[in-house]
């Protein structure tokens, strides 16, 4: 799963920066280009990365794209385009067809706005979300039977768009509501049924911004403590959301956009990718390398040219990073990551510079690297309280009655974490109060004390062909053991 980050004003100015959005596989990708030439016009460029080189193939159509224009690449090596067309949106597919474009028309949708989700798990569908005044339309833009279709309606105002499972039947939604945003979760499986799936405190704008389906890590924005913050957790786990506080560096802008495969059940070997930005007038975005069992976020330089906010993990432990310069207009480098523990590390919250083995600092082209510096963070625990525990909500068990399909209320007996949010068999805490747990470990500045997790079961015999989805993914042994 990839999130693209949206381009800012100086990726649109230049001609080879612009977003590049990655399919679900790695398989192939898409942006809007621009032509090096005094107009400036925008057009689709498709990029084929599954091949022993990668390589960019325009698609122009019959007149230059208008800045705004979406783009989403399928598995099968078309794109799906989304156009302002008045007051509606048209939708087509693009392919290359000997030394033309081909288009295929697939309809419209008559909606303010409508923007892509990010590429499906399968890789064939595409959905957009069309915010409304008082709610937001699901809708189903390529793979219909004819043409699109709306899925659903939620109440509210909704964005972003995570998806939870590899089959793309659990899709992620921050929602506003009442003035407050929460994530809420939509079962696609089940006729667009929604229900909550995350909730910090009742006062806290909580969003989910990255889920990596194999072992469950969710990388999660709330204001719960007193201002936004990263966190972590799991889904379905009786673990705590925590909020490291090497995830907020000074002056720095921190987004994350890929999580690494093939870590099943292993949240805590999970490694994620972020953007990092400088927030003051100099600008400029690096990379940042991070997972929950190290005690540091790992600062990189990237390659020339970055399409910042993309990338790709293999399951191997490579990180591809494309880029696009004048004289390589279509480029991936491969970040040998380094990952594991450095040796002769000083104390927490001691600033300090290394060479670690294997560290890439100038990224090459796929195959080549250098060893570079790295930096570790650290800064002093906070406390974080906050006014109930954290909800993590299992998939509802079919839509909302009514039209459009609403919330629906957690099941009539679903088992809720025993001793007012102390889960059995969690780790020891000094303190409880209003739902907080304050871990007695949590002195190396890895994390605040932070919101306990509330995982509600789902009965397995009522989606017999997705169990796991259905029920808490579970953690190895005591994964959270001092160290």
């Amino acid at each position: 799963m990839t999130i693209c980050a949206t381009e800012d004003a100086t990726e649109l100015d230049s001609p080879h920066r612009t977003a590049l959005t990655i399919a679900a596989d790695g398989s192939y990708a898409a942006r809007l280009a621009r032509h090096d030439d005094a107009a400036g016009s925008w057009f689709p460029e498709r990029w084929t990365l599954s091949g022993p080189e990668p390589y960019a193939v325009p698609l122009p159509g019959s007149q230059p794209e208008e800045p705004d224009s979406q783009l989403l690449p399928l598995t099968d090596g078309r794109v799906l385009i989304v156009r302002r067309v008045a007051d509606r949106f048209a939708c087509s597919l693009l392919y290359p067809t000997g030394p033309g474009t081909g288009e295929l028309l697939l309809g419209a949708v008559e909606a303010a706005e409508l923007t892509l989700l990010p590429p499906t798990p399968g890789g064939s569908l595409g959905y957009a979300l069309a915010p409304e005044a008082h709610r937001t339309v699901l809708w189903l833009v390529h793979g219909g039977a004819h043409g699109p279709e709306r899925v659903t309606e939620i109440p509210g105002r909704c964005s972003g768009g995570v998806w939870l499972d590899r089959a793309g039947r659990l899709l992620a939604l921050d929602r506003e509501w009442d003035g407050r945003t929460k994530t809420v979760l939509v079962d696609l499986e089940r006729g667009g049924g929604t229900g909550p799936l995350l909730q910090i405190t009742e006062d806290s704008n909580d969003r989910l911004l990255l889920a990596d389906p194999d072992s469950g890590l969710l990388l999660v924005r709330s204001d719960a403590p007193g201002h936004d913050r990263l966190g972590w957790g799991v889904l379905g786990s009786s673990l705590p959301v925590r909020f490291p506080e090497c995830l907020r560096p000074a002056g720095t802008s921190v987004t994350p956009f890929a999580a690494q495969p093939g870590q099943m059940l292993a949240p805590e070997s999970c490694a994620v990718a972020f953007r990092m930005d400088r927030m003051d007038a100099v600008g400029g975005a690096w990379l940042g390398v991070w997972r929950p069992s190290g005690r540091e976020l790992r600062q990189l330089p990237v390659p020339e040219g970055w399409l910042a906010g993309a990338g790709l993990w293999t399951v191997a432990g490579a990180l591809l990073l494309p880029y696009a310069t004048d004289a390589e207009p279509c480029g991936v480098a491969r970040m040998a990551i380094p990952l594991g523990p450095v040796e002769g590390a000083e104390p927490a919250g001691a600033e300090r510079r290394v060479e670690p083995a294997g560290a890439v600092g100038h990224a090459e082209p796929v195959g080549m690297g250098r060893p570079v510096e790295a930096v570790e963070v650290g800064r002093p625990v906070e406390t974080v309280r906050a006014q109930r525990p954290v909800e993590l909500m299992r998939p509802v068990q079919g839509p909302a009655s009514g039209a459009g399909g609403g919330e629906r209320p957690p099941a009539a007996g679903a088992d809720k974490v025993a001793g007012g949010g102390i889960v059995p068999g969690a780790r020891t805490s000094t303190e409880v109060a209003g739902g907080i747990v304050l871990d007695a470990g949590d002195t190396d500045n890895r994390s605040t004390a932070s919101a306990q997790l509330r995982a509600l079961d789902a009965e397995p015999q009522r989606a017999p062909s997705h169990p796991q989805m259905c029920r808490p993914v579970p953690l190895q042994q005591a994964p959270l053991a001092a160290r």
